[in-house]
């Protein structure tokens, strides 16, 4: 052995045997310990909170605007006047409607004069008036009907003479079972149509003037009315399509221009005669049914008269008051209609009405907000409305005056249906504030903290000291200097980053929050 290390590669191995050696013992030996970042678990109060953004309103605003279009005639208040609930705003001019009313007021008085008329009785002189009316009334029908008649022969003779002697003469064979068109329209489809028509004419001029024979004042003038109303459509729909088919024709050697002309002039008469005939016989039919409604209302008052004072007569009389009454108050209603009132106390915000403009109906002109109360209204995110619920807390900041003011406000709305921002479905909630304060303004920015959910004296930790593995919450815990990791069950996420934990932690443990 002491020849070996006498040796010069004895004394090179020896050397190298005794540098690893000491390597390894320090390498080995004295290896550096992991190190931890600990907190200590400790029973605390936890507050978890919900940040938004929203912005102020007042809590109550109204538009206003007029049912009707119409005219300003005045504006009483301007933006930023302060008004009471009641007063005037803006008014239409009105007069006409005024007028209306005071007729209808006055139609009412003479209805509760009658009433009281009836209650002490009828004399002999006005049952001799009123069987005059009833007189002037019949006569009055038996003119309507007779006009009435002579209207509907009237509209009988305006068509015959439209389609005969306007019409078919430009026809061949008009009357026969296949009219024919003396010329070829420029739509076959045109040509097709008014020969078609012309044969069904044929036959309705039968049936009407047949009709027509047998027609008298006593008869149902209603049924006639229809009937001749029908035929004018009819006849009216067939000229119509002549009337385009003329108008397209072009000269031609075979069709001189002033033939067209002609043709032209007897359909346009034709039209005219025709369309006369129609505003005759509505004319004439309103005057009857006006005619046959004066006469009922003469004869029940007549009846009424006849019938001396009874306890039924009273009650028709009242009805009729009735009826005025609510006449009168119709025009009340649409006379309001044509003036703005502000339903709120407040201030206004919007003033678009100008004296002598035309508004137009439904348009806004006029917008209030209410002095006395102001909310937030912000979009909470699916993730955090499940925390919220009416009645929480809140702290709010205005970007008006920084972090220097907070004020108190409390949830009392929470929309159930979703509104999509971004993507994002959220949910309108109104905040209300709790004390008045004249620095809130409408519309300013406000950034609300909201206080969900608070935990008193309970164990917490901070939240990145858990971890999940294998779908398990884990937290290491630090025992005699060595990590243990523990199961636990979490409760609450506090808005400082602390956790609440239910089970696996006690008071006291040492909770590794990171180590290496």
């Amino acid at each position: 052995m002491i020849k070996f290390l006498k040796k010069p590669i004895g004394i090179i191995s020896t050397i190298l045997i005794l540098g690893l050696a000491v390597g390894g013992y320090f390498y080995f030996g004295r290896a550096e310990k992991p190190e931890f970042d600990v907190t200590v678990a400790k029973r605390s109060d936890l507050i978890q909170e919900v940040s938004v953004t929203g912005r102020v309103k007042p809590a109550k605003s109204v538009e206003l605007a007029f049912e009707k279009a119409g005219k300003v005639s005045r504006v009483y208040a301007d933006v930023g006047a302060r008004v009471g609930i009641g007063q005037t705003l803006v008014v239409l001019e009105n007069a006409e409607t005024a007028a209306q009313l005071a007729q209808a007021e006055a139609a009412l008085e003479k209805d509760q004069a009658r009433l009281a008329e009836l209650q002490r009785g009828t004399r002999p002189e006005e049952i001799q008036v009123q069987e005059v009316k009833v007189a002037n009334a019949e006569t009055a029908l038996e003119d309507a009907k007779k006009n009435l008649t002579d209207k509907l022969q009237d509209a009988y003779t305006k068509s015959d003479d439209a389609v005969m002697n306007r019409v078919d003469q430009f026809f061949s064979n008009p009357k026969s079972s296949s009219p024919q068109l003396s010329f070829l329209a420029t739509d076959p489809q045109l040509e097709t149509d008014i020969e078609w028509q012309r044969l069904i004419l044929q036959n309705l001029f039968k049936s009407w003037r047949s009709s027509l024979d047998q027609l008298t004042t006593s008869a149902d003038l209603a049924s006639y009315i229809s009937e001749a109303e029908i035929n004018l459509n009819q006849v009216k729909s067939f000229l119509d399509k002549v009337a385009l088919a003329v108008n397209g024709l072009m000269a031609n050697s075979n069709l001189s221009q002033s033939t067209i002309n002609t043709w032209k002039a007897d359909v346009s008469t034709g039209r005219t005669n025709i369309n006369t005939a129609i505003t005759n016989l509505s004319t004439a039919e309103e005057k009857f049914k006006t005619a046959g409604s004066s006469l009922a209302l003469a004869e029940q008052e007549l009846t009424l008269k006849k019938a001396g004072t009874i306890e039924e007569q009273i009650a028709a009389q009242e009805a009729q008051i009735k009826s005025a009454s609510a006449n009168a108050d119709y025009y009340r209603a649409q006379l309001a209609k044509t003036i703005i009132h502000s339903p709120i106390s407040g201030v206004i915000t919007t003033q678009n009405a100008k004296a002598g403009e035309i508004v137009a109906a439904n348009t806004t002109l006029v917008s209030l907000i209410s002095e006395a109360k102001f909310e937030i209204e912000a979009n909470i995110p699916e993730a955090d409305i499940a925390k919220v619920k009416l009645g929480n807390t809140a702290k709010v900041t205005l970007d008006a005056y920084g972090n220097d003011a907070s004020f108190d406000v409390k949830i009392t709305a929470i929309d159930p249906a979703e509104i999509v921002v971004d993507g994002v479905a959220t949910y309108k909630t109104t905040f209300q504030f709790t004390d008045k304060d004249e620095r809130v303004k409408s519309g300013m920015t406000a950034n609300i903290d909201i206080s969900t959910e608070k935990r008193e004296a309970v164990i917490v930790i901070p939240q990145r000291a858990v971890v999940t593995q294998n779908g398990d919450k884990i937290v290491r815990i630090l025992n005699s200097e060595t990590p243990k990791e523990v199961k636990v069950k979490t409760g609450l996420r506090g808005s400082d980053g602390n956790i609440e934990i239910i089970e696996g932690v006690n008071e006291g443990d040492k909770v590794i929050i990171f180590f290496e």
